[in-house]
């Protein structure tokens, strides 16, 4: 495979030690078969690995040409690297023969060096082109998306990805732009939406919520996120665990209810003639829910936002797999 090299652009792993931590990676578990949902810059692969036994395996995926040069780096024969989204992971372990793994970890967030680029388009802090896409070989750019869209559906994007309240006048606005010039760059955009949002919070850039909806919508993430859920519940092992990063509201409220929905059964009626061990059982038992620290957040501000949720997959009522 053709890959790109890898630019020197800083990027600190939030809930480092926390996420690897989680996966509870002792004893037999050390031997385990796990997955990294987001490589990134392999932070978090890297220390799993350290601490993994000579028969464990670790199965990373990403959609980034420049994240997937760097795991190629990484001579280890334990370790497999995937080009695609962790919203393949079941495909992937049926394709290597894997059952069922012990371990998932997913990191939703956005590497620095993506947004640190000016070439990728994520940030409206430099100007580069518009393209928002984290892999680069396959769907349309931000730009090519923008050029073409109703006003209606830019709205409703906007609105429903970026939480903008603002989200009428943003897509009225891009609409009316580009009727007189092709929107092709990230400083464009900004000034657009600069224009068309009165007020904003105090110390957040007007294009904050848009250009973060655009970027969710231009990569599938919430869709990719909620077959990744489902599929991830599917491949643990009883005592198997879960663990994952959001870091903005939308990505923390699918997983929670979607844990939650796991952790919780509705009970019957207590005046009905049910044996206990037929009641419904939960499928999942909540363990954590962890912040950055202080001092973490001090030294990489990114990390603010950032929330960790781990469960562990339960037994089946009796023992079934």
């Amino acid at each position: 495979m053709t890959t790109t090299s890898v630019p020197e652009f800083q990027h600190r792993t939030v809930l480092l030690d926390e996420a690897v931590d989680a996966l509870d990676l002792k004893g037999e578990r050390a031997n385990g078969i796990y997955i990294d949902g987001t490589f990134g810059r392999g932070g978090h692969s890297r220390l799993i690995l350290s601490r993994l036994g000579p028969e464990a395996r670790l199965i990373a995926f990403d959609k980034d040409l420049q994240a997937i040069a760097n795991a190629e780096t990484i001579g280890d024969a334990r370790f497999t690297i995937v080009h695609d989204s962790f919203a393949t992971m079941a495909d992937a372990l049926a394709e290597r023969g894997i059952p069922a793994v012990d371990g998932i970890l997913l990191d939703l967030g956005i590497s620095s060096p993506q947004v640190d680029d000016a070439a990728r388009g994520f940030s409206f802090r430099n100007d580069g082109p518009l393209d928002m896409r984290m892999d680069t070989t396959r769907g349309i750019s931000a730009a090519e998306w923008l050029a073409t869209e109703s006003e209606k559906t830019l709205e409703k994007v906007i609105r429903d990805y970026g939480e903008e309240r603002f989200a009428f006048q943003i897509a009225k606005a891009i609409v009316a732009r580009r009727a007189v010039e092709p929107i092709s760059s990230t400083r464009q955009l900004a000034g657009i939406v600069a224009g068309a949002v009165k007020t904003r919070e105090k110390g957040k850039d007007p294009a904050t919520r848009t250009f973060q909806a655009i970027r969710i919508f231009v990569n599938k993430e919430l869709e990719d996120l909620e077959s990744a859920l489902s599929q991830a519940f599917d491949a643990l092992k009883p005592g198997g665990i879960l663990a994952i990063i959001s870091f903005h509201s939308l990505e923390d409220r699918m997983v929670k209810q979607f844990l939650a929905s796991k952790a919780k059964v509705e009970q019957p009626d207590r005046r009905l003639p049910i044996k206990a061990a037929d009641l419904p059982q939960p499928e999942l038992k909540l363990l954590s829910r962890i912040k950055p620290s202080d001092k973490e957040v001090e030294e990489n501000p990114r990390a603010r936002s950032a929330v960790m949720r781990v469960a562990m997959r339960l037994p089946a009522p009796g023992g079934a797999q």
